[in-house]
C-alpha cells in the first residue's frame, strides 16, 4: 500500500511542477526578494547600502505615510458594510422566482467584467463639472447647484465610493446568490408552517445561514480595499493635493518617481503586516454556535 502511495505522488510531480516553478518565481521569490529591498537604500539603477530598519524607521516618522494609510482606513471603512448590504440586497433580487432573474443576474453583475480604465472614465463624464451627466441630471430636475464632485475632499471620496461599489459589487453579490441557493427550502416551508412571516423567516433564517460566506465577504473586501489604486489614480490622482491619495500610490510614487525602491519596500511590508493581522483575527472569529 504504501509503495503504490507514493508511487501515485511520485506521478503526479511532472504535473505539479511547472506551476510550482511559475508560483516560485513570481510569487515566492518577489517575496524574499523586496525584503532584502526593504534593508537597503535601493534606486531603480542599482542597489546601494544597506541601511537596516532604517527603512522602517523612517516610515514610523513619515506623516505622509501616515496620512496615505488614514486614507486607505477611510476607504475601507466606508466602503466594506455598504459593499456588503448592498451586495446581499442585489443577491436577494437575483434570488427572487420571477421573470426578471436573470435579466437581474446579468445586469447586477456585467459592471464587474468591465476594466478600471473603462469605469474610470465613466466616472470623469458623469462627474464632470457643468457638462456632466450628474449635474445635467440635477439641472433637469430643477436643483441649480454645481458640484465641483472631484474637487471637493468630502464630495471626491463620495465619488470614489459610489463608483467602487457600482463597479466590484457584482462578484460578492455571486457569492451571496451561490449560498441563498444552497439554503434548504425546507427551512422557510417550516416556518410558513409555523405561522412565521416572510419578515420573521428573513430574520432567524437567512442571516445566520449565510454568516460563513459573509465572513468570507468581509475578508476580501478587507484586503482589496487596504488594496486600493487604480480606479483613484486615474479618477482623482489621488486629489484634490493628497486628499484621496491611498497608501499604495505613495508607495507607488516613493518607489518610481522618487527612485527610493529600498523605502517602498519597506512600507509594502508594513501594508502586508498590517493585512496578515486582520486576517488572522477575521480568520480566527467566529460565532460561539459555529465554533
Amino acid at each position: 500500500m504504501k509503495t503504490g502511495k507514493w508511487s501515485g505522488n511520485i506521478t503526479a510531480v511532472p504535473f505539479l511542477l511547472p506551476f510550482f516553478l511559475v508560483y516560485v518565481l513570481f510569487t515566492v521569490y518577489p517575496m524574499f526578494k523586496g525584503l532584502q529591498m526593504s534593508l537597503y537604500q535601493w534606486t531603480l539603477i542599482k542597489r546601494m547600502d544597506f541601511v537596516g530598519l532604517a527603512n522602517y524607521a523612517a516610515m514610523v516618522k513619515d506623516p505622509q505615510f501616515w496620512q496615505a494609510l488614514g486614507h486607505t482606513t477611510l476607504f475601507v471603512v466606508l466602503s466594506t458594510p455598504g459593499m456588503i448590504v448592498l451586495a446581499l440586497i442585489l443577491a436577494l433580487f437575483a434570488n427572487m422566482k420571477t421573470k426578471f432573474k436573470s435579466f437581474f443576474r446579468g445586469a447586477f453583475f456585467l459592471p464587474s467584467i468591465l476594466s478600471v480604465s473603462v469605469i474610470s472614465f465613466l466616472a470623469i463624464f458623469m462627474l464632470r463639472p457643468y457638462t456632466g451627466f450628474i449635474n445635467s441630471l440635477l439641472h433637469l430636475i430643477g436643483i441649480q447647484a454645481e458640484p465641483f464632485w472631484l474637487a471637493d475632499d468630502t464630495l471626491a471620496w463620495i465619488s470614489i465610493i459610489i463608483v467602487t461599489l457600482w463597479w466590484t459589487v457584482g462578484f460578492n453579490m455571486i457569492l451571496y446568490l451561490a449560498a441563498l441557493q444552497d439554503i434548504p427550502d425546507y427551512l422557510y416551508d417550516a416556518g410558513k408552517i409555523d405561522g412565521a412571516t416572510d419578515g420573521q423567516m428573513f430574520r432567524y433564517v437567512t442571516p445566520p445561514l449565510l454568516g460563513p460566506i459573509t465572513r468570507v465577504i468581509l475578508l476580501l473586501q478587507v484586503i482589496a480595499s487596504y488594496k486600493v489604486f487604480a480606479q483613484i489614480w486615474l479618477i482623482t490622482r489621488g486629489g484634490p493635493g493628497t486628499k484621496t491619495r491611498p497608501v499604495i500610490q505613495y508607495i507607488y510614487e516613493t518607489g518610481f518617481k522618487n527612485n527610493d525602491l529600498g523605502y517602498a519596500a519597506a512600507m509594502s511590508y508594513a501594508l502586508f503586516v498590517i493585512l496578515l493581522v486582520l486576517a488572522l483575527i477575521q480568520l480566527k472569529w467566529k460565532p460561539k454556535e459555529e465554533v
